[in-house]
């Protein structure tokens, strides 16, 4: 652990450090190739890492992001190709939300169309307009119209969408719980303050949506349901929230464990370090700092280039690479080649 002794990581006399919002969510994929092909080329998103499960070597890790890999911004994927398809149900994230530009959805249904994404019809949430979608192992995703300020701390990256419609993070993430009470009181505990509520279209049930305090990935909405679900492709894997610095890691910790939770002990994932624990309803979190980074280990220019294995794999890299399957990032889209972000 870093030492950081300035004050923003103590916390207050009422609790820790308020989370920003999310940092990563990471989901079950199945063929990596297909994998690519969609979140790179249709969605737009680029490959900030390209890497391997660090508790499964034998099995990628893909990080996909806005054009820097900020916070908040990246959906990552464990291609397990042997695995069933699973089924979303109670104490899972059962959608993923993204933010797209105001007045951009037009281009996405024509795009999905284009290319034969399975998408539903419009709806209207909380006064915003969302698109519902799935990826092509069945994963449950949306896009949101927001205003996106000329501040945000985002930066689009533009080799396949135009900036007028690139995704810019995360929206938000719903939780599907069989017993909300106890994890309300944990959103509460991390920062979130619960906002405002209404029928869930999908269940018939009350959404009520949590805000964290952050720009981007700052939602957090909470529905009850009773169905049943499994984990397998097309499904999320843990919902990782934003603790920046170590301080504030730590305090969140401490917080948790004292509402009976058991969170693990800090863990360096290479790029960021993680606390996990399962809260009360049965949803794997991950607290993540923002430190060191996806830029940390290769250029800003070549994120994703290559493979890249944290130091301790790195003297296995042949045995490694030998039993991945041979991928191909797609190529720069000449139609935005122009308006690149590198």
């Amino acid at each position: 652990m870093t030492d950081e002794s300035d004050s923003a990581g103590a916390g207050t006399e009422d609790g820790p450090t308020p989370t920003p919002g999310i940092h990563h969510v990471t989901c079950v994929a199945g063929d990596p190739q297909r994998n690519l092909d969609f979140w790179v080329e249709t969605l737009g998103l680029r490959l900030v890492k390209r890497s391997i499960n660090q508790d499964d070597p034998g099995t990628y890790h893909f990080f996909y992001g806005d054009a820097e890999g900020t916070p908040g911004t990246s959906m990552t994927f464990f291609p397990w190709t042997d695995l069933p398809e699973g089924e979303v149900g109670a104490g899972q994230v059962s959608r993923t939300a993204f933010r797209v530009p105001e007045g951009s959805l037009d281009y996405w249904e024509g795009r999905f169309d284009e290319r034969g994404v399975d998408y539903d019809a419009r709806e209207e949430r909380f006064g915003e307009t969302v698109l519902p979608f799935r990826d092509p192992d069945g994963l449950p995703v949306e896009l949101v119209e927001v205003e996106i300020p000329d501040d945000d701390p985002t930066t689009a990256w533009t080799a396949h969408v135009p900036e007028s419609a690139a995704i810019r993070g995360f929206h938000s993430v719903t939780l599907w719980l069989d017993d909300p009470d106890r994890t309300e009181g944990l959103l509460r505990t991390m920062g979130l303050t619960e906002t405002e509520s209404e029928s869930d279209a999908a269940t018939g049930n009350d959404r009520t949506r949590f805000a964290a305090g952050g720009a981007v990935g700052k939602y957090v909405d909470v529905v009850e349901t009773d169905r049943q679900g499994s984990s397998g492709r097309g499904t999320v894997h843990h919902v990782a929230f934003q603790t920046p610095t170590d301080a504030d890691q730590s305090g969140m910790r401490d917080a948790v464990a004292s509402m009976g939770l058991r969170p693990t002990e800090q863990i360096d994932r290479h790029w960021f370090r993680s606390v996990y624990f399962r809260e009360f309803a049965g949803v794997l979190f991950e607290l993540a700092t923002a430190d060191p980074g996806y830029a940390s280990d290769e250029p800003l220019d070549a994120l994703g280039d290559r493979l890249v294995l944290p130091g301790r794999f790195e003297d296995r890299r042949e045995e490694i690479e030998s039993g991945l399957a041979d991928v191909t990032v797609p190529g720069t889209d000449t139609a935005f080649a122009a308006n690149r972000a590198d």
